[in-house]
């Protein structure tokens, strides 16, 4: 039998990875979790049937993990000229750029269940300007990806772009932050060598 780390022989199979592999690669033991966060776990058991791995990143520290959540919630959840579907399809699009492994597995599974289009997830975590997209959204995509490789470069032209494609100047905020978000997510969970939930990768398949 092979050591975890040994590499398989020709014509042999590779060693079988854990199911469920750690959350991340620092060994920070969760601490307690307020009343609020422990029933907001309870929550995500009932509907998700797991605790996404982010949140059990951070929940060695309960007020990181009400701060994250709360912002989280915020942007992706609460009332927005912008779908959740855009948003999810924001936080892959900054993801792919950032080449973020929990982020594109996490969202991507998202952006497959709120479109009911696997191919879009996929073109998301690739591509996007290779599929067949509306202006508003080739848009609103553009300007994430450009936020999130040259963002001193961002100019009144680029926010011109949105108006034209329909954006009023709500959306335009909600769009900056959803991207900027991603940006500083990306960059804790590469970091930490995030691990997305196995479930992820089955979802809306």
């Amino acid at each position: 039998m092979m050591a975890k780390h040994d590499k398989p022989k020709p014509g042999e199979r590779p060693a079988r990875q854990d199911v469920n592999p750690p959350a991340m690669a620092l060994d920070l033991p969760p601490g307690p979790l307020s009343a609020q966060n422990q029933a907001y776990f309870d929550t995500c058991l009932e509907k998700l049937g797991f605790v996404p791995n982010v949140l059990v990143a951070y929940a060695h520290d309960d007020a990181k993990l009400s701060a994250f959540a709360a912002f989280y919630n915020d942007l992706m959840l609460a009332p927005s000229g912008l779908s959740k579907l855009e948003r999810e399809m924001i936080a892959v699009a900054v993801s792919s750029v950032n080449r973020c492994y929990y982020c594109l597995s996490a969202h991507g599974a998202a952006v497959r269940r709120l479109s009911e289009d696997p191919v879009l997830g996929e073109l998301m975590a690739m591509n996007f300007r290779a599929g067949d997209l509306s202006r508003r959204h080739r848009a609103m995509l553009d300007f994430a990806v450009k936020l999130t490789e040259t963002p001193h470069l961002i100019a009144e032209a680029d926010r011109a772009v949105l108006r034209e494609a329909g954006f009023g100047e709500r959306e335009i905020w909600d769009v900056a932050a959803v991207a900027a978000f991603f940006n500083m997510s990306n960059r804790m969970a590469s970091a930490v060598d995030m691990r997305p939930n196995p479930e992820y990768h089955r979802e809306a398949r």
